[in-house]
């Protein structure tokens, strides 16, 4: 009994433990959805603990995992959030709420650093990432348009509001006084000196990262001197295929325009500037008076050549994969009407970006981008050497009134213009007739693989190619300025045409191996790279007159007479070996080393190699456990310290060679009864000639607060070029005026601040805020040896030529504007008055009084006699001379900003978001010279004026600063036509709607949202122009001059984005 009574206890133990085992071992399909405070989260990660076993959550947030067992637990997890661990306890519905991190999702974001990628965690260098979904929440054909004053210390300035590229990107101050101060632009892996920013859709760019200090750019070498701009376009991603549409439509028009004298104010001023006879028979015909024309029909020209302009776009991307093929590839359109009758601009482009993973160790990629653009109608803001032929200017100038009652808009010219001084077309037929077309065609293609030789050893190989071609087209017919045949007309060439064209072409091989070591607390990364790159361009243009028939067009060019044909050609080449380290320990102590050797054939033998080391190191503080333990809201904490070498090379191809040039009608001599041609040494060989090098210095903080929700970087940098790459003033001895040599130096320094803040989130409303400051100054340390200063003339006008506009001194910044300072009008008290035999008054300055031009008179300009002569002794001149000269001239304006910045606020409500964003430049000026010729007559007969001039100086305004209409003297360069430019600019907004996924899932549709926006909304300024982001003649040494620009618009737009 005993042995049954046992048997049975240990049969009932073995059952329990058995039904205790299955109990446990039983497994459950689990489903449910993740959320956070705003609703699903698609694509987080729930996976069974310990296992493989995982899902991804859907478009709702939903997932379904079956395999899951009853006292399992399951692990969800999703960038930017805390990772959750749920305990299933035989639940087979759970609803999960992950809360975010903010800090993780800062320190997860990847940041393209050259020849590959790092988390910004890991940076040791002064690197800044834009943000695309902020870029692109305004509609814009260039993204180079919505950069500007998003990222600290890179500085994005247009010519004027013309439409195509005209986009300047200057990276922490000018770092070239002659060269260019464009960044390098890595687009998908490929090197380039020129942006080609506007070939790319905005809504196919993934990422743009800025690399500011040297520890960054100097994997660049001899071309990341100004900074690089890395731009990652979208790649193919794992899942469902979808389809995205954006489109929008846009209303531009202008806004601001300078009001115009009407018709009695203009016919008032030629009473003064014309002598009274032919006032009286101009203008007092038929019985006409002065009061009469307050009753004429004032014509307002602006209105006549401005109109509101309707653009629209359209951008359609595939996305997904097939099988080990992930694929992106978009077709998109734009059409944009210019706020000037005529002009437009059509773009039509196509990419492509495929990823195929062949096995585990070898994959090729390979995407291309065409774009072609199409460009339409008067540019003002061309360079002309002739006042009267710039087209703003036939705008402004063109009379208001008519005194014989014709209608002006029907003549092609005003035939009471003396044509042999002042040509004044008809504006309005020059912008419908003038014939003005240029077509940019861009290709880039990359092709590479990377093959994985042994666990974290990688080799890549990768080959790009780049082609570049430009045609400019014009034609002039009967009707237009030049092609007009009027007797009188001297710029008359008949029926006229011209065509320019130019190639360029880049070859690319670049070759890199990489190893990746982990091992406990250290992290090595380690790159070696050779680059082999060829450049080649060719450009020809051809010009005829007197083509014999308008019908010809474009295809006269060989039935004119005068033919002129010019051609060029040009090659580069470039060699590049490379080097990097990046070394961590416990993501706390970081080290990075940098080496890089360019050879380029642009330099002699000698000179031809430059070498760019650069090292950084950094310490994250806020990762100690000293610092973690007590200071608890300190979410990050890192100081990181940076020096480099990086150089540039942008000279011309033999720039260093002596050039021989010929011409059969200039350089020709007679030999054996016949001219022979002859050749000419253009320029003075330099067997010295190197690279531009800049050394720079960088000190970066970064901190966040309160797990993330405040984050500040902030950068101190010294910056200094030497051996300046200057096209100098050689001595007449050497038979040449100048030469290109290294000479002078340039030094930039500055400060960065970048404040990111979260400011409210819950489940209803968010709202968070982007503020940037930079502050930079720049300062000349040396120039051409024996000289202290540049000066530099702008071409807009013959009486201008020989007159220089800006100077560039050593021990200040470049391009200060240069001139006499203003000081009004002389007024009667300044004179002696006494009256001649006739009975006329005669001015006579009183002692003390210095005068520019003799014969002066009250409401002429009086300028400043400034110090030259020392009085007392202590080597300071103290007195002026007496007389006004151009010793008097000086620095009166400064067109280079010291601060620039920006600031962004993002809100969301429900499924609404709204994103406001301000820009503004502090410390400029701009020379205004619309000013100088529309507040200024100067005896300048029938031509019309700003309404501002109706202050000028008269009898009956004595008081008055504005100089008389008949003023001696005053076509000078002076304080009075300097202004500040600084603004404050409410830059874009954005409005957008997203519709809820449940109202979409029955059309097949993921996500909807529709948007209203609008940029260039409004300015704060004291600038009297247009629009102070203007800079018509735009160089280091020229900047923040305004003549003739394309008017900025107002954008208003709404638009709709779509994913299938």
């Amino acid at each position: 009994m005993k042995q049954k009574s046992s048997f049975f206890k240990a049969l009932g133990i073995m059952l329990l433990v058995l039904f205790a085992t299955q109990a446990n071992a039983q497994e459950l399909t689990v489903s449910g959805t993740v959320n956070d405070d705003f609703g699903p989260i698609i694509g987080a990660s729930v996976l069974v603990k310990g296992t493989s076993n995982g899902s991804i959550t859907d478009m709702n947030g939903e997932f379904t995992l079956s395999g899951v067992p009853a006292k399992g637990t399951l692990v969800i997890s999703f960038i930017g959030y805390q990772t959750q661990e749920i305990q299933v306890n035989n639940q087979q519905k759970l609803s999960i709420n992950l809360k975010e991190d903010s800090q993780q999702l800062q320190e997860v974001v990847v940041v393209a650093v050259g020849y590959g990628d790092v988390r910004r965690k890991d940076l040791t260098g002064s690197i800044a990432k834009a943000d695309i979904k902020e870029l692109v929440k305004t509609p814009v054909n260039n993204v180079a348009e919505s950069l500007g004053g998003r990222i600290a210390g890179v500085q994005v300035s247009s010519t004027d509001g013309g439409l195509g590229d005209n986009f300047n990107i200057v990276i922490r101050g000018a770092g070239s006084l002659t060269q260019s101060t464009a960044p390098l632009y890595v687009i998908d892996g490929f090197p380039q000196e020129t942006s080609n920013m506007g070939s790319l859709n905005p809504n196919d760019i993934e990422s743009i990262d800025v690399l500011k200090d040297a520890s960054a750019t100097a994997i660049y070498g001899s071309r990341g001197a100004n900074g690089v701009v890395i731009i990652t376009t979208k790649k193919g991603k794992s899942g469902k295929p979808t389809i995205s549409y954006n489109g929008s439509f846009t209303v531009g028009l202008v806004n601001n325009t300078p009001e115009m004298m009407d018709g009695y104010e203009f016919v008032k001023l030629q009473q003064e500037v014309m002598g009274a006879e032919d006032f009286k028979n101009m203008y007092l015909k038929d019985g006409n008076t002065l009061e009469d024309y307050r009753k004429f029909k004032s014509y307002d020209w602006q209105k006549e050549i401005y109109r509101t302009a309707m653009s629209h776009n359209h951008h359609v991307l595939l996305n997904g994969n097939a099988g080990d093929l992930k694929y992106s590839t978009s077709v998109s359109y734009n059409d944009q009407e210019g706020v000037i009758i005529n002009s437009d601009l059509n773009r039509y482009q196509a990419r492509v970006n495929l990823s195929q993973q062949f096995n585990k160790r070898l994959k090729v990629d390979a995407n291309a981008n065409f774009a072609s653009t199409t460009q339409n109608g008067p540019n003002p803001s061309n360079n002309t050497s002739a006042m009267s032929t710039a087209f703003m200017y036939s705008v402004w100038a063109y009379r208001p009134v008519s005194p014989s009652g014709a209608d002006l808009k029907d003549e092609i010219y005003d035939t009471d213009i003396d044509m042999a001084e002042d040509y004044r077309f008809n504006p309005v037929l020059s912008a419908k007739n003038e014939y003005r077309r240029n077509t940019t065609n861009t290709l880039q293609a990359n092709l590479s693989a990377e093959y994985e030789i042994i666990k974290n050893l990688k080799f890549k190989v990768a080959a790009g190619y780049s082609s570049r071609d430009i045609k400019k087209e014009e034609f002039n017919g009967p009707n237009t300025r030049t092609g007009n045949s009027h007797p009188s007309n001297t710029q008359s060439k008949g029926i006229n045409a011209n065509l320019y064209q130019y190639e360029f072409r880049s070859y690319l091989n670049e070759n890199t191996l990489t190893y990746q070591f982990n091992k406990k607390l250290h992290s090595m990364n380690v790159l070696a790279g050779l680059s082999l790159q060829k450049n080649s361009n060719y450009s020809h243009s051809v010009a005829t007159e007197h083509i014999s028939n308008e019908s010809f067009g474009m295809a006269g060019l060989d039935k004119g007479t005068n033919q002129t044909i010019e051609s060029n050609q040009g090659e580069s080449k470039m060699m590049s070996y490379f080097g990097r380290i990046n070394y961590n320990y416990d993501s706390r102590y970081y080290l990075n080393a940098t080496m890089r050797a360019d050879g380029s054939s642009k330099f002699p033998k000698n000179n031809r190699w430059g070498y760019f080391p650069s090292a950084s190191v950094a310490w994250a503080f806020g990762r100690e456990a000293f610092v973690s333990e007590n200071a608890s809201w300190l979410s990050n904490g890192k100081l990181r310290l940076s020096y480099g070498q990086t150089g540039n090379n942008r000279v011309g191809d033999f720039d260093y060679m002596a050039k021989l040039i010929t011409s059969d009608n200039v350089y020709k001599y007679p030999w054996n009864g016949s001219f022979t041609p002859g050749f000419h040494i253009a320029n003075k060989a330099n067997s010295q000639l190197k690279w531009e090098t800049t050394e720079q210095i960088d000190l970066g903080l970064d901190l966040g607060f309160f797990d993330g929700r405040i984050n500040v970087t902030a950068d101190y940098y010294i910056k200094t070029t030497k051996d300046l790459l200057l096209r100098a003033d050689v001595p007449g001895s050497s038979g040449f005026s100048s030469a290109t040599l290294n000479v002078g130096k340039l030094k930039n320094k500055g400060f960065e601040l970048t404040l990111e803040t979260i400011n409210l989130k819950n489940k209803k409303f968010s709202w968070t805020s982007n503020f940037n400051i930079a502050f930079n100054s720049n300062k000349i340390t040396a120039l051409t040896e024996g000289k202290g200063e540049i000066t530099s003339y702008v071409s807009w006008d013959n009486k201008y030529k020989t007159m220089p506009a800006y100077v560039s001194r050593i021990g200040e910044s470049a391009g200060k504007m240069y001139g006499f300072i203003y000081e009004g009008t002389y007024k009667e008290s300044d004179f002696n008055i006494t009256t001649d035999d006739k009975g006329k008054k005669v001015y006579t300055l009183k002692e003390g009084i210095a005068s520019y031009v003799k014969g002066c008179q009250p409401g002429d300009p009086k300028y400043k006699d400034m110090p030259t002569i020392d009085t007392n002794g202590d080597g300071i001149p103290d007195t002026g001379d007496g007389i006004i000269n151009d010793k008097d001239r000086t620095t009166i304006g400064n067109g280079l900003p010291t601060c620039t910045g920006g600031f962004t606020n993002s809100f969301t409500y429900k499924n609404w978001d709204l994103s406001i964003f301000l820009q503004w430049s502090l410390g400029n000026d701009i020379l205004n010279a619309n000013r100088m010729v529309f507040e200024n007559p100067a005896k300048k007969k029938n031509t019309n004026m700003f309404a501002s001039y109706t202050n000028r100086w008269t009898p009956e305004n004595p008081y008055s600063n504005m100089p008389r209409a008949n003023a001696l003297g005053s076509n000078e360069y002076s304080s009075l036509y300097v202004e500040d430019g600084s603004f404050l600019k409410l830059k874009s907004i954005s409005l957008g709607y997203n519709f809820p996924a449940q109202m979409l899932r029955k059309a097949f549709i993921s996500s909807a949202r529709v948007f209203v926006s609008a940029e260039n909304i409004a300015t704060i300024t004291g600038y009297s122009g247009s629009d102070p982001e203007v800079s018509t003649r735009n160089s280091v040494l020229t900047p923040g001059f305004d003549w003739s620009a394309y008017p900025r618009s107002f954008n208003a737009s709404i638009g709709v984005n779509l994913t299938f």
